[in-house]
């Protein structure tokens, strides 16, 4: 198969999400990490898991970004008493009908979880199902940030901005869902962000499959982009989408992947080293 011509490396950023959820799904993420085959992840703070999990991703610091996966819709969220099903929390954004001072209170725990175990600032900011750029969590989310983190510390923002060519009815959901709005938010707070995302799909197939789709995502890299993955090792537990998480970890750990890179001109970066800050900033 011929790949594309590429005057350069395309740098991007693999982000494997959902560190914390369950302990296999650490595990693999930092296997993962320690092969180089991603240079972030993002933490569910609000895990029981985390704590236990902080430590040996601390050790990973410089090498790989770690980030917040803030979050509404898992069994956290609803233990902690906010969490709601994806459907509710995306009609009540639409309609505005959240209440920014508990949107205010959960970002600001779910900050403190992370930096009490983490013992540092998160990396980056993305959203558990995306809802990060929702609306009204968009908007609370980056007057927390610009008031807590200063110039030194500002974590860079992941936009979900599906650009594919037959993008799916999935993909135009999460596009919809905020991701113009919540760039124009963070050059205008002046944060560093990415551009665009890419690694969606619908969690069916096999190891075969997501092999092909990835090669694909390579292929046509954008610049200043995240490619999300949900890797595990083991059993997953309660985990959504146990057995894709499982394929993905086989593909992503194999020599298969470091080929593909290679071939497709492509290299993995931390987001903190490749995405810049905005000169605008506002009060």
């Amino acid at each position: 198969m011929t790949m594309p011509s590429k005057s350069a490396v395309t740098p991007f950023v693999m982000c494997a999400d959902d560190y914390g959820m369950t302990p296999e799904i650490s595990a693999g993420i930092l296997k993962l990490a320690d092969q180089n085959r991603i240079s972030a992840t993002s933490v569910m703070s609000l895990s029981p898991h985390w704590p236990h999990w902080a430590p040996p991703l601390r050790e990973l610091r410089g090498r790989v970004d770690a980030g917040l996966h803030l979050d509404w819709t898992s069994a956290f969220a609803v233990d902690e008493g906010f969490g709601k099903s994806l459907p509710l929390l995306m009609a009540l954004s639409a309609l505005r009908l959240l209440r920014t001072s508990a949107i205010e209170c959960a970002i600001e725990r779910q900050l403190d979880l992370f930096e009490t175990h983490f013992l540092a600032p998160p990396d980056h900011v993305d959203g558990h199902q995306h809802i990060h750029q929702f609306p009204v969590i968009r908007e609370v989310l980056m007057r927390v940030l610009s008031r807590r983190y200063g110039a030194h510390d500002r974590p860079w923002i992941r936009i979900a901005r599906i650009t594919e060519a037959a993008a799916s009815l999935k993909s135009q959901v999460i596009n919809a869902m905020g991701a113009t709005a919540l760039k124009r938010l963070t050059i205008g707070y002046g944060f560093a962000h990415s551009d665009d995302l890419t690694g969606v799909y619908d969690f069916q197939g096999n190891a075969h499959f997501y092999s092909q789709r990835l090669r694909n995502w390579l292929e046509h890299m954008p610049s200043n982009s995240v490619l999300m993955c949900h890797p595990g090792q083991g059993p997953c537990g309660l985990a959504p989408f146990a057995q894709a998480r499982l394929w993905e970890q086989e593909v992503l750990q194999s020599e298969a992947f470091q080929t593909m890179l290679d071939n497709t001109q492509t290299t993995l970066v931390r987001g903190s080293a490749l995405f810049q800050r905005p000169d605008k900033l506002t009060p």
